[in-house]
């Protein structure tokens, strides 16, 4: 679907000083189109009264079930059960559908839950309860923690991963793949390939006889121009470390882990949505690729903190 241009943003310092917490209720006074300010209130209440189909893409990680207090009333994963934890998320998010154009998209990280030692297997409950509900689920992407907390447990594995979901609004939606390319492996010194570096830049340099076979563009041109000159297409499997923030008592959202979304999911200038905004990490990525955010969290003194962040 056609991208419609907007005008360009701030520069990064200019934004970052504007950067304002709005009360959930002024937020239809607020400056929507140059954006870039924190809404403190519940995601829901502030979504259902804000702009429709204004937001290039929502990206997000929500409370956890049942993990931590975040010592405000009304907060998300505090519910008594999995099943309202998971109806409540499904509502927030049907909010975030509406408010998103129609060729929008929601990346949405969720981390698991044990309980009585069973898991509980939060993440794909939510992503298919959103299924559901009218999301098209385009992507499932396994968050690797390469600085994990260690864990004592003996009866299982320790868990170094999460979940990151990708999700569509409609069937055409905006994704620039190119913008997240990653280096190409195959002749690389880490390529897995038999010959590997040797296959690069000579005719017919494919990694075997007979492979592909049935093309002989691959075996009697060069077999690597056969791939994108901008690398290959982004994998499933993303390696970044757990993000910090001296303000923070727990793990903030990465920014290494954000940034593929934005560029992938928004061109320059475009409107990013966190709905959960916590430490404001995904405001933070948002300008510094030049793109617009508007924040929201129940938590007033969170509010502050991303705003600190933001212009320090």
């Amino acid at each position: 679907m056609k991208h419609i241009a907007v005008d360009q943003p701030q520069s990064l310092f200019q934004a970052a000083k504007a950067t304002q917490v709005v009360h959930a209720d002024d937020v239809l006074s607020a400056d929507w189109t140059a954006a870039n300010f924190i809404i403190n209130g519940d995601a829901a209440d502030v979504l259902a009264r804000s702009p429709k189909g204004v937001f290039n893409m929502a990206v997000t990680s929500p409370p956890y079930f049942g993990q931590r207090d975040y010592e405000v009333e009304g907060q998300v994963g505090s519910e008594e059960t999995p099943s309202l934890y998971i109806d409540r998320l499904v509502a927030v998010f049907r909010h975030v559908r509406t408010a998103l154009r129609d060729d929008g998209t929601l990346w949405l990280n969720l981390g698991d839950k044990y309980r009585d030692g069973a898991l509980l297997g939060m993440p794909w409950r939510v992503a298919l309860a959103l299924v559901d509900d009218g999301w098209t689920l385009r992507s499932d992407v396994i968050w690797h923690k390469p600085n994990a907390m260690p864990h004592s447990v003996k009866t299982r594995p320790t868990t170094d991963h999460e979940y990151l979901f990708m999700f569509s609004k409609s069937k055409e939606y905006y994704y620039d793949a190119d913008a997240i390319r990653e280096p190409h492996v195959t002749f690389s010194e880490n390529s897995k390939m038999r010959g590997g570096r040797n296959h690069l830049g000579k005719r017919g340099g494919t990694p075997e006889a007979g492979k592909n076979g049935g093309n002989a563009n691959l075996h009697n041109a060069r077999w690597d121009q056969a791939f994108h000159p901008l690398g290959r297409n982004k994998r499933t499997v993303w390696s970044v470390p757990l993000g910090k923030f001296r303000e923070a008592h727990f793990a903030v959202f990465p920014e290494k882990l954000i940034e593929p979304c934005v560029l992938a999911g928004s061109p320059r200038g475009g409107l990013v949505l966190d709905p959960f905004f916590g430490s404001g990490t995904s405001g933070l990525v948002a300008l510094n690729n030049s793109r617009r955010f508007v924040g929201i969290d129940l938590n007033r003194d969170y509010c502050e903190m991303a705003q600190r962040r933001l212009i320090t």
